[in-house]
Order: C-alpha cells, then sequence, then structure tokens
C-alpha cells in the first residue's frame, strides 16, 4: 500500500512523548514489509537544535490558501531509515522554541501541517491509499478530504485512519478561529451543538470523518467509550464503536535492547543478567545515589503531570525509604508541585533519593538498564512504552491495572513462577503501597526474581506484529472507503 503518515512529531527530530516514537516506528516497519511509506511532520527550531540539517526536497515553495492566509511552505527532508520524512517549513509557525505552543495560533499551525500533507500529494502526483492521521494535531486531514478533495484524481479515492493516543488533548479552541482553518465554507459539516456553544473542537472532528478510528491499546479502545475516560467524546466514540480498533503499540528493538543500547556502559542478555547490576552501580554513580549490592533500586521516567500518577508518589517512597533499604531515581519534567515534591524526596534522603529535572535520553536508558524495579501508577494510560522498554530490559514494572498496561503487565505469582510485573487496580496512595510491598518481598527471592525477570524479557512487544494488525486497519478502511465512493452518488 501507498500509506502517508501525518504527526507533530517524529522521533529522533523532534520528541515530546511516545507519539514521537510511534511515528517513527511504525513507517519504518511497514516500509519493511513492502510497503510505500511516507511521513510529513512539521520542520520545528528543535529539529536543528538535536543536530539534524535537513536538506532542501526540490525546489520551489507549496503553497496554498487556508481560509483568508496566503500559505507559503518550504519543503525539506530527512531520511529515517529507508523512510523519507518530509519536513513543511514555514518558519513564523514552527520556529518559535517549542514543538507545542499556547493560544489559537496553535489551531492554525496544524491546520497548516495538515493541508500541506495533503498539497504533497498533488505535488507529487503520488496517491496514497491510506492518510495515517495522529491525534488532534492532525484531525483536520480527514475533515478536509471529505469537504475539499473527494473529487480530486489524486486524493479522491483515498482512506483515512485516525490514531488516539491521548484522547484527553482534544484541540478545543473558540469558533472565531474556524476561517482561519479553512473550513468556514463547511459549517453544516461541524458539530452544530459545538457551534451553539461558541467553540470548534478539532479533534472530534477527526473523529467524525476518519473512515477508521484506532487506539494505542484494545483496553484503552473500551475505556474511552466510558464517561469515566471519554473526556466528553464518549457519546461520539459510541455512535462509532464499530468503527474503533484498539491496536498495542510496539517499542523498537533496535533502539530500545539492552544487548546492542549504546548508551548505557554494560550490555546484557537474558543469558547474562549479572551484568545488569554493573549498570545499577553506573546509575548510583550518575545520579549521586549509594550503591549496594542486592540493594532494590526503583525508577521512574515520566512527564510530571496528574495523569501520570506522579502525585501519588512522595508519600508510599518515603516509607519505602524510611522503612526499607532501597534507592530511588526519578526523571522528568512537567507541573512545578510535582518537581518540588520528587526534589524534596531528594532532599530528605540524600544518597538515597535522587530527581533529575528535564529528558536525558542516555539517562532514560540508564534508568531502564539500572533500576531493579519501574514505576508507571497512572490513572490512565492509553499505552505506554516505558512498561515495556521495562520488560525487555529485566526491569519489573509496577503499574496500575489501566489501558495499555494492563494489556501489557500481568502480575508475578511467586507459587507459579508466572507474570512479569506488578499490578495495582485502585488510583490512590494504599495502591502504589501494596505494590510497592509485593516488589520488596519478590525482589528477596533471588531464584524468582530472576524468574520475573526473564519472563518480561521474553515478551514480543516489537513492532512487527502491530504492523500486522495496522495492515488489516488499513485494508478495513480501503474497503470502507470505497463504500462510501460508491453510495455517495445515490445520496
Amino acid at each position: 500500500m501507498r500509506v502517508l503518515f501525518v504527526a507533530s512529531e517524529v522521533a529522533p527530530f523532534a520528541k515530546t512523548g511516545g507519539l514521537a516514537d510511534v511515528a517513527s516506528a511504525l513507517p519504518q516497519a511497514l516500509a519493511a514489509r513492502g510497503h510505500d511509506v511516507r511521513v510529513v511532520m512539521p520542520n520545528y527550531d528543535v529539529v536543528s537544535g538535536n543536530g539534524f540539517r535537513p536538506a532542501e526536497a526540490e525546489p520551489g515553495i507549496l503553497g496554498f490558501d487556508l481560509g483568508p492566509r496566503r500559505v507559503a511552505a518550504g519543503v525539506k527532508e530527512l531520511p529515517l531509515g529507508d523512510v523519507a520524512v518530509t519536513l513543511i517549513d514555514v518558519p513564523s509557525l514552527y520556529r518559535v522554541g517549542a514543538i507545542y505552543t499556547e493560544g489559537p495560533e496553535e489551531a492554525f499551525r496544524f491546520a497548516v501541517l495538515s493541508r500541506a500533507a495533503l498539497e504533497l500529494c498533488r505535488r507529487w502526483r503520488w496517491a496514497p491509499d491510506v492518510v495515517h492521521c495522529n491525534d488532534w494535531q492532525t484531525a483536520l486531514v480527514p475533515f478536509y478530504l471529505e469537504a475539499m478533495f473527494r473529487s480530486d484524481p489524486v486524493l479522491g479515492s483515498a482512506a483515512t485512519v485516525f490514531t488516539i493516543h491521548n484522547l484527553a488533548y482534544q484541540g478545543v479552541y473558540p469558533a472565531d478561529v474556524i476561517p482561519s482553518l479553512g473550513i468556514g465554507g463547511f459549517r453544516d459539516m461541524l458539530d452544530q451543538d459545538s457551534l451553539r456553544s461558541g467553540y470548534v473542537g478539532i479533534l472530534a472532528l477527526g473523529l467524525r470523518y476518519a473512515d477508521l478510528l484506532t487506539t494505542v491499546s484494545p483496553t484503552y479502545a473500551r475505556e474511552i467509550l466510558t464517561p469515566e475516560l471519554g473526556f466528553g467524546l464518549d457519546g461520539l466514540l459510541r455512535t462509532r464503536a464499530d468503527d474503533l480498533v484498539g491496536i498495542l503499540n510496539g517499542i523498537d528493538t533496535a533502539v530500545w535492547n539492552p544487548a546492542t543500547d549504546r548508551l548505557i556502559p554494560h550490555l546484557y542478555s537474558a543469558k547474562s543478567l549479572w551484568r545488569k547490576e554493573w549498570n545499577k552501580k553506573a546509575l548510583a554513580e550518575r545520579v549521586g545515589l549509594e550503591w549496594g549490592e542486592r540493594v532494590p533500586v526503583f525508577g521512574i521516567v515520566s512527564r510530571l503531570v496528574e495523569q501520570k500518577g506522579i502525585g501519588l508518589l512522595p508519600g508510599p517512597i518515603s516509607g519505602l525509604l524510611e522503612r526499607a533499604d532501597a534507592r530511588f531515581v526519578a526523571l522528568g519534567s512537567g507541573e512545578q508541585r510535582f518537581e518540588e515534591a520528587l526534589a524534596d524526596l531528594g532532599e530528605r534522603f540524600p544518597g538515597r533519593a535522587a530527581f533529575v529535572s528535564g529528558y536525558d535520553e542516555p539517562l532514560a536508558h540508564l534508568i531502564e538498564a539500572g533500576a531493579d524495579v519501574f514505576l508507571m501508577p497512572s490513572q490512565f494510560e492509553p499505552c505506554g512504552l516505558n512498561q515495556m522498554y521495562s520488560l525487555a530490559y529485566g526491569t519489573p514494572p509496577v503499574v496500575r491495572k489501566t489501558g495499555g498496561l494492563a494489556d501489557t503487565v500481568r502480575h508475578w505469582d511467586p507459587t507459579n513462577r508466572t507474570g512479569t510485573g506488578f499490578v495495582f487496580e485502585h488510583f490512590d496512595e494504599g495502591g502504589v503501597w501494596w505494590a510497592l510491598n509485593e516488589a520488596l518481598g519478590a525482589y528477596a527471592d533471588r531464584k524468582g526474581w530472576k524468574q520475573l525477570q526473564l519472563n518480561g524479557m521474553a515478551e514480543d512487544n516489537s513492532w512487527e506484529k502491530a504492523a500486522g494488525e495496522y495492515e488489516g486497519a488499513y485494508q478495513r478502511a480501503v474497503d470502507t472507503a470505497r463504500a462510501k465512493r460508491v453510495a455517495r452518488p445515490s445520496t
């Protein structure tokens, strides 16, 4: 198939979270299976800041009208394995010191990305079978195709797949942004209740007009149909429940593999697990922890926001460090209250707790390799990747039973020696404390702990399986789009 993949961030060029990893690994996995895949993203200043120098893809400027504004964009390109990543270069929109910004102009920034991706196909005379869109930043693509391009010789037969990576982010803006998005002439296709309330929800447009909806784990696909995790869109999603598929993300095993990871000092595998202790000592030295043989290290790498359950950690971690010989290390950035709470642990327990603010890719890898237990106490988690990294690195995760965490981690049963981590249900400090104690008890059993590690390392969470499922989703979307075309003349 010819697949156009549109995303607001793609690793390693620009990354704030798991979307970037998916937008990097999935296209490469699809290309490896023989598909013609092209990726489109903005040319942020962080791309060059990360050391990448995109080349001019072709001469000339990509120009189009978006509402009352004329857009002139350069077209640049970077290689990503066997996949070409095309970057839309509009300095006034994307070279602003950040990947994401605040305010109504944010809607226009990503409307430009969505429209430019389609205009590129026309310029290339390359007709995609499927346009794969991701999160609200590209949710206008299915709308544009349906409203403007159904008679276009290049784009008219394209099917759309829209992936929800996190339903909490919806791109809701005052209705007065509508003209700048180029959709002012199509108000009858917008949600009229939203218009009467004075706003437009961009994510909702993608949910309404895409041929097929996917999300990043089977459990999350069920959860978002409920008022508790539907964030106000559960009603719309229930009307499209038959078109919603949960496909678990994979991990890039070329990047996250302790046997080949260039960012950790000591490579190891299931057959050389003793070397993991060497990484633990290197981690302790890196962040200023006191190292002790057979002293468990609990680690976390996360955005520091409410969703990730960070507020549940200070109490249980304090109790852990007061009552047991253990260590704790955290890496992340986000809300000030959470950064201060984690920094306070480091001050109260010098040499036993450490907090590093910001994001440090080598340190993230070292925490996965050097920690004994990885913490993910999320309130909700569409998929999650770190728990899968942790399994691959023999670092059993503590997770809450939600979303992709529930789909990928099985609670350890010391009697039958089955399971891959520690799973708690209740989103409260008591649930976290229970799981920490479960992990401590398991760690005391050396033979059992090694089996737990081996169980996780034997899991296959590569993109190969997920790519096969996306092939099925793409074919389903193509069939749906074809059926719509057949029906359209008579309606």
